[in-house]
C-alpha cells in the first residue's frame, strides 16, 4: 500500500474547492465510521461488471470518490494495480486501515479530486465512480470527465453509477414524492427522507438527459445504460474511451 497527496497545484483562482462541495459528514470521522452499514453497499455486483468488461491480473484500476473503500478492497485482489481517490481524510483513513489488515500491497491512496487527482504510470484500463460525481456542478461534471478520459487509455472503461434524474421536469414533484417515500425510518438503517430531501435541494444530481451529451462530448461512447433498478432517480453507464 502507497500514498501520495494531491498532486494539482497551481490550479487559477475560478478552479472549484472540491473539498468544500464533498458534504461536511463525509469528513467527520464519527459518520464515517458507521457509513458502511448505513449505506450498506455491496460492491460484488460491480465487481463482477468490472471483471465481465475485461478487469484481470495486468489491469490499473482507479476509483475516484472511493469513499471507504468497499469496491477497491474488493477489486485489488484482482488487478494489478488499484488506485483509490478520495478528498476526504476521514474516508481514506478507514480505507487505510482496512487495506493494512488485509495485507494489500497494490493499493495507492491518494487524496484528491475528480479534478485534481493527477495520474502517474501507465494510462489506467478502468475507472470507477459510485455516487461521487454529483458532488460536481454541471459545468465541473463536464471538466471531470473530460480529465477522466485522459486517465484512461483508448479503449479503457469508465463505469459510473451515481444519482441521476432520468423522468422529465414535468415529472419531479412526483418522482421525488415517491422516492423520498422509501427513504429509511431512521438515520441509523439507511438513507431519511430528511437526507434524500437535503440531497435534491443542496447537492448537483443532474437529469440523464444532461449527462448523457456530456459523457459523449467527454471522449466516451456509452457502450450500456442500467436505470432498471432505481428507475427514476439512479442509474449506471459503460462508457468506453473512443
Amino acid at each position: 500500500m502507497s500514498e501520495r497527496p494531491n498532486g494539482a497545484g497551481g490550479q487559477p483562482d475560478w478552479w472549484l474547492d472540491e473539498l468544500a462541495h464533498a458534504g461536511n459528514e463525509h469528513l467527520d470521522p464519527g459518520y464515517v465510521a458507521g457509513y458502511d452499514r448505513k449505506a450498506g453497499h455491496d460492491p460484488q455486483a460491480d465487481l463482477d461488471t468490472l471483471c465481465r468488461l475485461g478487469l484481470d491480473a495486468d489491469s490499473t484500476l482507479v476509483d475516484l470518490g472511493s469513499g471507504t473503500g468497499r469496491l477497491p478492497l474488493a477489486a485489488a485482489r484482482i488487478c494489478r494495480r488499484l488506485v483509490a481517490v478520495d478528498v476526504s481524510t476521514a474516508m481514506l483513513g478507514r480505507l487505510r486501515e482496512d487495506a493494512a489488515r488485509a495485507g494489500l500491497t497494490n493499493v495507492e491512496i491518494v487524496q484528491a479530486g475528480f479534478l485534481s487527482y493527477v495520474h502517474q504510470g501507465r494510462a489506467a484500463d478502468f475507472v470507477y465512480s459510485r455516487h461521487a460525481l454529483h458532488q460536481l456542478p454541471d459545468f465541473w461534471k463536464a471538466i471531470a470527465l473530460v480529465r477522466i478520459a485522459d486517465i484512461l487509455r483508448p479503449g479503457g472503461v469508465l463505469l459510473l453509477r451515481d444519482l441521476v434524474y432520468t423522468f422529465d421536469p414535468a415529472q419531479t414533484a412526483g418522482e421525488l414524492e415517491t422516492w423520498l417515500a422509501s427513504a429509511a425510518g431512521s438515520a441509523a438503517d439507511g438513507w431519511t427522507r430528511a437526507e434524500l430531501a437535503t440531497h435534491v435541494r443542496e447537492e448537483h444530481s443532474t437529469f440523464s438527459w444532461l449527462l448523457e451529451p456530456m459523457l459523449e462530448k467527454a471522449g466516451f461512447r456509452i457502450a450500456e445504460v442500467d436505470a432498471s433498478r432505481h428507475p427514476a432517480t439512479y442509474a449506471s453507464y459503460v462508457c468506453v474511451r473512443r
